[in-house]
């Protein structure tokens, strides 16, 4: 049976070496944004439209900062990656070696696991480098895999579901009614509890009114054409949204 420790150091040494490659080529640093979309599995870094580069992924897991747990992709049922049956080929690896944090979906963990974990995927899939992002206390881990054209299919489809902010560049679409203004805060109503970053249901979109509207819509039992009208429902970005919902709420 082989040794764990002695085998996930050597996959995180080698890991550290490719990244720091992938850091230098690609000046990863040097982006202040992040966006990726978990249909096209395609992550995008970018301070503007004219500044952005895309990559191709698959996510590992995630650590929760919260309960200190790390959660492989292929165990999420919430995850619609195609790619999260890619990953139950580690776990062949584990099974074989009876090597543990390879086997089970969920475990306590720490964030040097999700880095661990990463550079074993990245070793078994040729991966070019990884990224982790951060969205309401979940570290999420994603392996780069190769570099994405921005003519090719997965991008364009990327930028059809999205909103080209002048702020913000590329990112998802929400909608906020007209009285919502980062000049004077008027309360903040949401169709459901959000979090910046969050994974959308397919048939679901960022939606909030003021306190105003609010009033109307309950005068009007829920919206209608009165209500509708006097709230002029906008369609904004994703960041602008959480802007709007910081500053209002």
């Amino acid at each position: 049976m082989a040794d764990y420790e002695k085998f996930s150091k050597q996959k995180l040494d080698e890991l550290i070496k490719i990244q720091d490659r992938f850091k230098d080529s690609f000046k990863i640093d040097s982006y202040a944004n992040w966006f990726y979309d978990i249909e096209t599995e395609v992550l995008r870094l970018y301070n503007n439209d004219e500044d952005e580069i895309f990559f191709k992924y698959i996510s590992v897991g995630t650590f929760s900062l919260k309960s200190k747990t790390w959660m492989w992709n292929w165990f999420n049922n919430s995850s619609i990656e195609k790619s999260k049956s890619q990953l139950l080929a580690i776990k062949e690896i584990g099974i074989e070696n009876r090597f543990t944090k390879l086997i089970e979906g969920t475990f306590p963990s720490d964030e040097f696991d999700g880095w661990e974990l990463t550079a074993i995927c990245l070793d078994f899939f040729h991966g070019i480098g990884a990224y982790k992002v951060e969205t309401s206390g979940l570290e999420q881990y994603l392996l780069i895999i190769d570099t994405a054209d921005k003519e090719s299919v997965e991008v364009k489809k990327l930028k059809q579901k999205t909103v080209d902010c002048v702020h913000h560049g590329y990112s998802r679409p929400a909608f906020v009614c007209q009285h919502l203004t980062l000049e004077t805060p008027k309360g903040f109503e949401e169709a459901f509890e959000t979090y910046k970053g969050m994974e959308l249901d397919e048939e679901d979109d960022f939606q909030a009114w003021c306190s105003k509207c609010e009033k109307v819509r309950i005068e009007h039992d829920g919206w209608n054409e009165e209500s509708e009208s006097f709230a002029k429902i906008k369609l904004i970005c994703e960041n602008c949204y959480f802007e709007l919902k910081e500053f209002n709420s």
